[in-house]
């Protein structure tokens, strides 16, 4: 099916086009898994919300604006992929599917997030990454499980003093902000694992040695003056580092190479880290 028969068929409503689109797709998979990115869709098919043992949705690369409120029926729901589409505003919906740990929201229009975002107390993954952002919305420090969340290409300049009670999180991604300082909160996260602030506005980077977790930094594409100071076995990559080879990078974060990834992603791979138990 060619992509330009798609978006044709995309604009027609009736339930014949819908199936077209979705090549026949009536019964949910025995993996408990749909990936409808890259249909063209403009709505979500409303016979996928039957499927009430779903795990994983995929609607990524689409042209979705919202999402119907029969969505609430996929309870058992652990990753919600929403990347690459139009949203505004992140519908309303997502917040009742109590069991995500996996959401993506990249690559979207969102200006803010929702209070209820907070409703999701089992999310431990979050990539918000270029969206319209000029400020990380509060709700995130309440996700208290988070362990990544990916924040880059947005026009964040702060961050929140708030996060720093994300005792979980592990992996923060801020490249292509509007960062003029390193920012203060995370001197105070010693759990973190992984931080990186490629391309932004950073002058001068305070020593980041006393943080016991930390492993890697991305600090390249700054005018800075100096590189942050790190423990004995940290890696660094920036200007004045001891290591030159970047690793590979999706939209400004690391790609964990060893973790699971997703089939057939639309445009580029997203890591799918493991669903603790």
């Amino acid at each position: 099916m060619g992509n330009s028969l798609k978006a044709i068929v995309a604009f027609v409503p009736s339930d014949e086009c819908q199936k077209y689109l979705l090549e026949d797709l009536e019964e949910m998979p025995v993996d408990k898994m749909v990936d409808l990115s890259g249909r063209q869709l403009r709505r979500l098919p409303l016979h996928i919300c039957s499927f009430r043992e779903l795990v994983k949705l995929y609607l990524s690369d689409n042209n979705l604006n919202h999402l119907p409120p029969e969505l609430e029926q996929l309870q058992n729901l652990q990753i919600l992929a929403l990347d690459f589409n139009n949203f505004k505003a992140l519908p309303l919906v997502v917040c009742t599917l109590k069991q995500l740990c996996i959401l993506y929201l990249g690559n979207n229009k969102l200006c803010s997030l929702p209070l209820e975002l907070r409703l999701l107390q089992n999310l431990k993954t979050l990539w918000i990454e270029s969206n319209c952002l000029q400020h990380l919305p509060e709700v995130v420090c309440e996700l208290s499980l988070l362990k990544t969340l990916h924040a880059g290409s947005n026009a964040l300049r702060t961050l929140p003093a708030q996060l720093r009670g994300l005792q979980e999180l592990r992996t923060i991604w801020l490249s292509g902000n509007l960062l003029s300082e390193f920012p203060p909160v995370l001197l105070h996260m010693p759990f973190l694992e992984v931080i990186d602030v490629d391309r932004n506005a950073i002058r001068f980077f305070p020593s980041l040695a006393h943080l016991p977790g930390l492993k890697l930094v991305i600090y390249d594409h700054n005018p800075c003056r100096n590189a942050p100071k790190v423990a004995k076995g940290v890696r660094r990559v920036g200007r004045w580092s001891e290591e030159s080879p970047e690793p590979r990078k999706r939209s400004g974060a690391v790609i964990e190479i060893t973790l699971d990834e997703r089939p057939s992603p639309p445009p580029t791979d997203k890591p799918e880290p493991e669903a603790e138990s």
